[in-house]
């Protein structure tokens, strides 16, 4: 299990870091050098589809392997509506039914191992304890 603490270190400016002394700079948007709140959470989603379904396409594929996700939200809104995930990667050299199965085993692994898109899916409760 892993714990992530954020701490503010200065006016707007905070970082977050993790039991394993990985941090990241967290800000308002604009905020130079810095994700905001919801970039974190696309990270976290692209970045969880891209470590489950890396060994599946690597061993398929060679080249560039990378994922995205995107903030779709009616400009001013604070909730997304969707967190689509895009995976890229080259398939040129797969005939149609490898590409097929790729897609198939890819998807099953992301829908079943992807911890960050399981839980966006189920919406679980978030509490707030205040001092």
């Amino acid at each position: 299990m892993s714990n992530v603490e954020v701490r503010r270190v200065g006016q707007h400016d905070f970082v977050a870091t993790n039991d394993r002394g990985a941090s990241v700079r967290v800000g308002r948007a604009g905020a130079e050098g810095a994700f905001t709140p919801v970039e974190l959470l696309l990270a976290a989603a692209a970045g969880c589809a891209i470590v489950t379904a890396e060994t599946l396409v690597t061993r398929r594929v060679d080249g560039e392997l990378t994922a995205r996700a995107d903030d779709v939200r009616p400009a001013g809104a604070h909730e997304l509506d969707a967190v689509p995930v895009t995976l890229d990667y080259d398939v040129s050299r797969l005939d149609e039914e490898q590409r097929a199965a790729l897609e198939a085993a890819v998807r099953r692994a992301i829908d079943q191992l992807c911890t960050v898109t399981r839980t966006l899916k189920k919406a679980p409760p978030t509490p707030l304890h205040t001092p």
